[in-house]
């Protein structure tokens, strides 16, 4: 499928604004590594290529290893490769992302993730949840998916 339509260049100031919020998560205190991990969580339930490739990238770019990526979905049953604060901040990122469908974030959830962040690290996560929710569907939309590289676009004539 072809992307549908370029909206950076159609709406070039929301993309501004939603950049904006980017650069508030980038300096905001929350561990890069921590919100990518989220990132990578909420494009696998929305379905995003586009941002699948983007994220895991750059997890790797930033050292991460192959076997925590390979687990993102699974997380649950991970037991050992993600740490009790990345369990929540994925746990969080799910029931946000899902909320559509269960109307409601669980206590058990908050409690979990109240008891790994503070006040204000709880809404910069919250936020950095919504902004790649936000970036998804711009990109689900309007059919962007990633650029393949040269091993993919090998693969995908064979």
């Amino acid at each position: 499928m072809s992307t549908r339509l370029d909206y950076a260049t159609v709406a070039p100031g929301a993309i501004k604004a939603q950049y904006g919020v980017h650069i508030y998560l980038e300096g905001c205190g929350l561990p890069m590594t921590l919100q990518e991990l989220v990132f990578l969580r909420v494009s696998q339930i929305n379905g995003c290529a586009y941002c699948l490739d983007m994220h895991a990238k750059a997890l790797r770019k930033d050292g991460e290893g192959q076997q925590r990526l390979d687990a993102v979905a699974g997380w649950r049953e991970a037991h050992g490769l993600f740490s009790a604060r990345e369990r929540a901040a994925l746990a969080w990122a799910e029931a946000l992302t899902l909320v559509a469908d269960t109307r409601q974030v669980p206590d058990a959830i908050y409690d979990e993730v109240k008891a790994q962040f503070s006040d204000r690290e709880l809404v910069d996560l919250t936020l950095a949840i919504g902004s790649i929710n936000s970036w998804n569907r711009l990109a689900v939309g309007f059919a962007r998916g990633p650029e393949p590289d040269e091993q993919s676009r090998k693969a995908a004539a064979a």
